[in-house]
């Protein structure tokens, strides 16, 4: 990122950039930030937008060879094509001989670094990845969104509000404007602010969910399904996540089991290192091992009643939190 930024203030811009990884929001941001350096913000007859998986290759290198209407540059933006996945050669030659007026801006949330493409776009231009951020980070820019209005923020109130939103910075940042004027009179934010105003995100609702079936604690879980269900989050979904969360746990206790440091297992799982350590490590210690692989036979059972039509989704997914919360069939003894 810092490249992005350093070629914005010089003004000496490669012709293709990549800005890819699971964090939208720095995907979106950024990209935003080299069009309007790229060309005047209501310029929008020399930019270009493309975005799925049927852009037709022909009309981008047609519109790429298209020299600017009374402007030094062309932008084309090209969003979620897949063709960093799946390939492309005629976009390939393309970047291989981009006109000097144009420049490409791909915004992909999956590459691989294997492909034609992107080794091509590395190769005359440079590639950005947008990942998820760590918690101090993420602290340090709610603090920035937050000074910028002049208001402040509990160090309690902060955790509270990382712990409902999660690590997407596009929740975060939706859930500190709801903050900022909520409190527009006042100027510090505190945990009830927090409590009262944002939303907990579904896999947080999700990660609680299974938190209380692993306490043993039936009528909390069942209380949770019933909110989800009160939000319209579909039962099929909520399987779905459930069945997500035991195999995560699962994924996390064999990698600890065999002596795997925390930053192993993040970069192995995917979890970002502050929910790995702070959430999934404890509650993968409330299991045994045996336990999370019964948990995850009972998902597919429940998945499979659903689809041949014995039993109907919402009854399904509520007979499963029944059956792992009971007792006698998950003890809530730690692993040794």
């Amino acid at each position: 990122m810092k490249r992005i930024v350093e070629d914005i203030k010089s003004g000496r811009f490669s012709k293709v950039y990549l800005l890819y990884g699971e964090e939208a929001y720095l995907r979106r941001q950024y990209c935003e930030k080299l069009r309007k350096a790229l060309l005047p913000e209501e310029d929008t007859m020399n930019c270009s937008i493309y975005a799925g998986k049927d852009i037709n290759a022909n009309e981008v290198v047609d519109r790429a060879g298209t020299m600017p209407f009374f402007a030094e540059r062309r932008v084309i933006i090209i969003e979620n094509s897949g063709w960093l996945k799946n390939g492309n050669d005629q976009i390939v030659a393309l970047i291989k001989s981009l006109p000097e007026t144009t420049y490409i801006i791909f915004v992909e949330e999956e590459t691989d670094k294997r492909s034609k493409l992107y080794k091509a776009i590395t190769a005359n231009g440079y590639a950005a990845l947008c990942e998820m951020q760590d918690e101090e980070t993420l602290k340090k820019w709610v603090l920035g969104l937050l000074k910028k209005e002049n208001k402040l923020i509990t160090t309690n109130a902060l955790e509270l509000l990382l712990d409902k939103t999660g690590t997407s910075m596009e929740n975060i940042r939706r859930e500190v404007e709801k903050l900022i004027c909520y409190k527009y009179y006042e100027e510090g934010i505190t945990e009830a602010d927090v409590e009262a105003l944002c939303v907990v995100q579904i896999q947080n609702q999700i990660f609680d969910m299974v938190e209380a079936v692993a306490q043993k604690e039936q009528k909390r879980a069942l209380e949770l399904y019933y909110n989800l269900l009160a939000l319209k989050e579909a039962p099929m979904k909520i399987l779905a996540l459930t069945a997500r969360q035991f195999h995560m746990l699962l994924q996390v206790k064999e990698m600890k089991g065999k002596g795997y440091q925390e930053s192993e297992i993040a970069k192995n799982t995917g979890l970002n290192p502050y929910y790995l350590k702070k959430k999934y490590i404890p509650q993968a210690a409330r299991f045994q091992l045996s336990q999370l692989i019964d948990a995850l036979t009972i998902c597919v059972n429940a998945e499979e009643s659903v689809k041949t039509g014995r039993i109907p989704d919402k009854l399904s997914v509520e007979l499963l939190i029944i059956e792992l919360s009971t007792q006698n069939k998950l003890p809530g003894s730690l692993c040794t």
